[in-house]
């Protein structure tokens, strides 16, 4: 059996997206790996997409079709049915590419490093100018080079880090120890945004070891992606930020001891209330009903985005 399954949660509109996916896993320099496509119901099939396969790489490859559950519940599905053999999971969004050394990197990364959480940098167009690569953490005081070919560091309180700002991590980069994924998931009521944050944080506090790759793993892919979908006028923001604030809301409860973290996610939590309410005065004022119900739902959880409103009112009324 596989030493890595890879897990694509797949929901797309435009053929050849999941083929031009498979084509870059199937051109890995490491090939000791199976697949798990989880079609989260699809408007076209994965299974539609795997026609042009040799028989070879199609043996190589599982479909499990569920009723749409969002992108976590389709990874948590792929985690829940990783073979007994695997030692690491892979994870790839069906419109990202991987380079051809990805995995062979993760997979001797992990190994020599005795880790079971990896991740390496991913390279995109100027739509994905907030994403920036792991070489710029290894400008830091205090990292800790493993390796130079790949470039492998190591940052002493990762967690920390990526709280001050997460843009450098990517699902398509990273590859987890059975250890983290015979446990960890992915909370699926967070459609819209931060379930793939709050599942990079849970395995990072649970990790034994986390290492860096500088080296580019993974391509941008330009199909259906649902959370660069939304606007600050799309009916979804709304329900956008409030996953994001409620994300954010556990993840201050998992570093509640830790109070300097405390502050960088409250300042997240800040931002959310901001975004929110400021797609909802442009509602307004473009004649539209805001969304009292989602509201409502918010501030029954969060007081504190009644104050934010509050302050955008004296802005607004300031002369």
């Amino acid at each position: 059996m596989a030493s890595i399954t890879i897990v694509i949660p797949f929901y797309q509109k435009q053929t050849g997206v999941l083929q031009r996916a498979l084509r870059s896993i199937s051109q890995q320099a490491f090939q000791d790996f199976d697949v798990l496509i989880v079609d989260d119901a699809s408007p076209l099939p994965a299974e539609n997409e795997l026609q042009s396969l040799s028989s070879e790489q199609r043996a190589r490859i599982k479909v499990i079709r569920q009723v749409n559950g969002g992108p976590g519940g389709a990874r948590n599905t792929g985690l829940d049915n990783v073979p007994a053999e695997s030692r690491f999971v892979a994870f790839l969004d069906s419109d990202d590419e991987w380079a051809p050394d990805h995995l062979g990197n993760a997979f001797e990364a992990l190994t020599r490093h005795d880790a079971d959480c990896y991740w390496d940098s991913i390279e995109g167009g100027d739509e994905f100018s907030y994403h920036f690569g792991i070489a710029e953490l290894g400008k830091s005081a205090g990292n800790v080079q493993l390796s130079e070919k790949p470039s492998v560091i190591e940052i002493p309180d990762i967690a920390s880090v990526m709280l001050q700002d997460w843009s450098f991590l990517h699902m398509s980069c990273m590859v987890i120890g059975r250890p983290l994924f015979e446990k960890i998931r992915f909370e699926p009521t967070l459609r819209l945004a931060a379930e793939d944050i709050l599942f990079f944080c849970d395995c990072i506090l649970a990790a034994k070891r986390v290492i860096l790759c500088e080296n580019t793993g993974a391509l941008r892919g330009e199909g259906v992606n649902i959370f660069h979908s939304i606007d600050n006028d799309s009916p979804q923001f709304l329900r956008q930020q409030f996953n994001t604030w409620t994300a954010l809301n556990t993840l201050e409860q998992r570093f509640s001891r830790r109070p300097q973290d405390v502050a960088a996610i409250r300042q997240y939590k800040n931002r959310a209330r901001r975004q929110a309410l400021w797609s909802q005065a442009r509602q307004v004022k473009q004649r539209q009903m805001p969304q009292f119900g989602l509201l409502a739902k918010w501030a029954l959880r969060d007081p504190a985005i009644l104050q934010s409103a509050m302050r955008l009112a004296v802005g607004k009324l300031a002369p």
